[in-house]
């Protein structure tokens, strides 16, 4: 299958290119030096040329505070930059593959979200993705609009210096004797590499729809970073963080728990316990 993957070069990018590749695909990895989503000209006339039978897109303006001090941007890149590639896959037949957020939630629920949940954002990035995710549902029928979680991969990510969230634990606790992280925002991690192996299962069939795409279970920042500290035998001192102890400049969804409800109705859910896909990927960087 012809590939072409937008934003190749990020944390997830990249790990999506190695997926496909290592699945015998002929993959185009595109950074934004290729393709400028921003310009329907250019999306147009990269993606004319390359012809490819599937277009994955994991390029966005996710720096939470910057796109709250940057609407226009973020909607932008976010929304309009969606609404290019939908309309671009459409006329040369293309399946695409668009990847959002688990921010189009406000997290008031409390138990997991399904697809079938009403959206309801609380800052300008889940507002900007939520308009992506319906640019593209309304505009080519051949789409698979994925939602994540608290990702993390081998890849650095720009918009967090470098580090995800696991390398930042690492990184504090050879610096600090100790350090305090908040218990009262629950998440799924979701190794990088499994949403890849989730994007190439789901390439291979036409059940084009809207699908959440974490990890199996969910816990606090607190409870991953322990896991984290377990894992690696990191010996500091991890203590709970105080009610609001570090206040966010945007406000966040504080449950951002999402079922995978239709992967599994469909028989397409590959993902696992989310510790064990953390074990994998301590194993690997301990390589």
């Amino acid at each position: 299958m012809k590939v072409a993957v937008i934003g190749a070069n990020g944390q997830l990018g990249a790990d999506i290119v190695r997926a496909f590749a290592e699945n015998g695909d002929a993959v185009t990895a595109l950074t934004h030096q290729e393709i400028e989503l921003l310009n329907a000209d250019s999306v147009f006339k990269s993606l004319r040329e390359l012809t490819p039978e599937l277009i994955v897109n994991t390029a966005a303006m996710h720096h939470v505070e910057k796109c709250e001090s940057e609407p226009d941007r973020a909607f932008a890149v976010n929304a309009i930059g969606a609404r290019n590639l939908a309309l671009a896959a459409r006329e040369i037949g293309a399946a695409l593959i668009h990847v959002s957020t688990d921010y189009v939630f406000d997290g008031a629920k409390k138990s997991p979200y399904s697809e079938q949940d009403t959206p309801r954002p609380l800052n300008v990035y889940g507002n900007s993705k939520l308009a992506g995710e319906y640019f593209v549902r309304s505009t080519t029928e051949k789409h698979f609009v994925l939602r994540t979680s608290a990702i993390y991969g081998k890849h650095p990510c720009r918009a967090k210096g470098g580090l995800n969230f696991v390398e930042l634990m690492l990184k504090l606790a050879k610096e600090r004797s100790g350090m305090r992280v908040v218990d009262s925002e629950i998440v799924s991690p979701t190794p990088t590499a499994d949403i890849a192996k989730q994007i190439v299962a789901l390439s291979r069939t036409d059940a084009y729809d809207l699908y959440h795409a974490t990890s199996e279970g969910s816990c606090s920042w607190y409870e991953f970073a322990r896991e984290i500290f377990a894992l690696t035998n990191t010996k500091t001192n991890l203590e709970v963080a105080g009610p609001n102890e570090f206040p966010a400049k945007v406000p966040r969804p504080s449950y951002s728990v999402l079922e995978n409800c239709v992967l599994k109705k469909k028989g397409l859910n590959v993902f696992r316990p989310w510790q064990d896909g953390l074990r994998d990927y301590i194993e690997q960087r301990a390589q």
